[in-house]
Parts: structure tokens; sequence; C-alpha cells
């Protein structure tokens, strides 16, 4: 039930909010909803073992699917294997690899995963917060082996990306960002703590940006983010192409985040992040689905996201009442982030290196 132990005092106790409803609500928004004729819908595949050793240790792949195997448990402190769920992990990441594929042939500008469970926890070789593949991390690194050097992820969800982090953080071909509520580390899982002095190291030193944002920074927040942080690393690094981590748990009534994110923040941050790519890659975006834990909203935050990105000019009124920004704290946060980038911005830009 959610995230607390059984209760007998509770006779109806509440499923975990990362099952199938959450997913099915945002697929019946998209088929039904006002963008169905701006979409086309393809299908997923099963990701190769091959595939998924692109990110992940050997090893840690044969202890998820032995435990998947044996009728499935808890695989760290935050993350449980479901029974004979190895072929759905499969699903997930063999998707994500189709809709990056479908954008490197040149077959969309965009594609969108819409999977579960979400991956941007997954780190090389440990699950954590219901992630056990990478499904950003994997869709970059086929984006590397088919000719590009330089990809910019954008994750916000409200969650850190620490495991998008953890596979790139030597690395220089993927300048990785995160930008999330700043709640530290949480375990043997989480140790990455999202804050702003974790930079990346070695040849990747530089590459990795972390916003961490107070709580309830809400849209003005997400907004600044993108304009202050996002926008000028962009110029700088001169991105091939942009991989979203799309998350809808920053929003307002998400009981996995208070972020106070609104449909209208959604909106800005697709219309912001189209404009990215128009600016660096011709347009060339590929998203996965992260977090977004409350069935009767966060398929319209998705919708607002989607409407950002196609730039509909008709926008879907938000069902739900707007909570206020909680803007104190902000400016500061932020320029902490500014100040730990500032010296290496002007050299984000590389060349080829070795994988």
């Amino acid at each position: 039930m959610h995230e607390t132990k059984p209760s007998p005092w509770i006779d109806a106790p509440e499923p975990h909010t990362e099952g199938p409803a959450r997913l099915r609500a945002m697929h019946s928004v998209l088929r039904n909803g006002p963008l169905t004729s701006h979409l086309a819908w393809g299908t997923g595949r099963l990701a190769t073992e091959a595939e998924l050793q692109t990110v992940h240790d050997a090893e840690y792949l044969a202890a998820v699917r032995d435990l998947s195997s044996a009728g499935g448990g808890w695989i760290t402190g935050t993350t449980r294997v479901g029974a004979d769920s190895y072929t759905a992990l499969r699903a997930a990441a063999g998707t994500a690899l189709e809709a990056a594929a479908a954008v490197l042939d040149g077959q969309t500008r965009m594609a969108y995963a819409l999977v579960r469970p979400p991956g941007h926890h997954a780190q090389s070789a440990v699950a954590d917060g219901y992630c056990m593949f990478n499904h950003a991390a994997l869709a970059a690194e086929l984006a590397l082996r088919s000719g590009l050097e330089r990809i910019l992820t954008v994750d916000w969800d409200v969650h850190h990306g620490n495991g998008t982090q953890d596979i790139f953080y030597r690395r220089r071909d993927v300048l990785t960002t995160s930008i999330h509520m700043n709640h530290g580390a949480w375990g043997p899982s989480h140790p990455q703590t999202g804050w702003v002095d974790e930079t990346g190291s070695g040849d990747g030193a530089g590459y990795n940006v972390n916003i961490p944002l107070p709580l309830g920074a809400g849209d003005s927040g997400y907004v600044r983010a993108f304009d202050e942080i996002i926008a000028p690393l962009a110029q700088a690094y001169q991105p091939q192409l942009i991989i979203a981590a799309s998350g809808q748990d920053a929003s307002a009534f998400d009981p996995n985040g208070r972020h106070n994110v609104t449909m209208s923040g959604f909106r800005a941050i697709g219309q912001r992040l189209a404009a990215l790519a128009d600016e660096h890659c011709q347009g060339r975006i590929v998203l996965v689905q992260e977090g977004g834990y409350n069935p009767s909203y966060a398929p319209y935050c998705l919708l607002a996201t989607l409407e950002g990105l196609l730039g509909t000019t008709e926008v879907t009124p938000d069902p739900l009442a707007y909570v206020p920004d909680q803007t104190s704290g902000l400016t500061e946060a932020l320029a902490d982030v500014a100040d730990a980038h500032h010296q290496s911005w002007a050299a984000l830009r590389p060349g080829p290196t070795e994988n």
C-alpha cells in the first residue's frame, strides 16, 4: 500500500502507486483526448541481453532474471522484482530503444516511450526506486553507437536521476542534467546526493549537472531551471540529440512529490524542450516515461507536456486547483548550480571519446 507497511487499522489498503493503473490512465488520455489526431502509435519489442549489457553489468542482469524466475522479491531496500517480470522489464527497455531508433532512423523527429516501471534510478549494477533497467541510458548508448557524439539528457522527474548520473559520470559524450527536489541520498541503493557538487569525474568532469530545487518550487522553479541552467548548457554543448526522462511526480497532487508543478508548468517544459531541440539538434527528442503516481492528475500533466512539445494552439484546461509556487530560496538554489559549473561551461563541447 503505497510506501507503508500494511496496517490492521485500514480495511481497504491503497495499492502501490507504481502499478498498471497509472499507465493505463496516461494511455487513455492520449488515445481519447484532444491530441489523438496528432499522435501515431508504434509497437515495442523485447530488449536483448546484449543491448541491456551496453549500460548494465551482466552479473546484475542475471540477478534480476534469477529473482524474477524464483518468484520475485526485494532486490534492494527500495525495489521489488515481481514474479516472472523479466520479460516485462525487457519489453519496457526494448520499447525505449525502439523509440530512440525511430528518431535516429529519421522516421520521426520526436518519440515517447510510454513504459513502466520507470528507469532513471537504475544504476549499472544497482536497482533503486522501482527502477531495474535505465531506459534513458539505453537510448543514449544506442545513439552513441549509431554514430552521434554528443547527447544531452534532461530529467525532470521529481527525484534525482541518480542512475543516469552513475552510468555516465566519467564520460563527456553524454551531458546529464537532473532537475529534482533536494531530497539527498536515501540509502545504500541511492548513495548519490543529487547536490551541485556531483559534477562528474575524470573525463566527465563538468558533464553532470544537478539542479536541486527547494520543496514546492512549482512552475516558476522549473521554468527558471530550464531558462537559466539547461538552455545555457545546451548552447555550450551543442547536443546532437536530446533524451528526456519525463516524470509527472513533481505535480502538486502526487503522493511521491510536492513540487507544485501544474499542467501549465509541464506545458512550459514541453515548449522549452522542443525549442532547444529545434535550435541544436534538428528537433530530435526521445522521451521515456518515468514517475507520475497520481492516476487522476499525472495523465493530464503528460498531456500538457505533449501539448507543449507539439506546440498546439488550444490547451487543455487544468481540472484541479492551482497551488502557489514556493519561491523562497529558489534564486539562491539556482545560483548554487550556476556557481558550481560556471568555470566548466565554456569547455563543454567535447570531441569524440572512447566509450
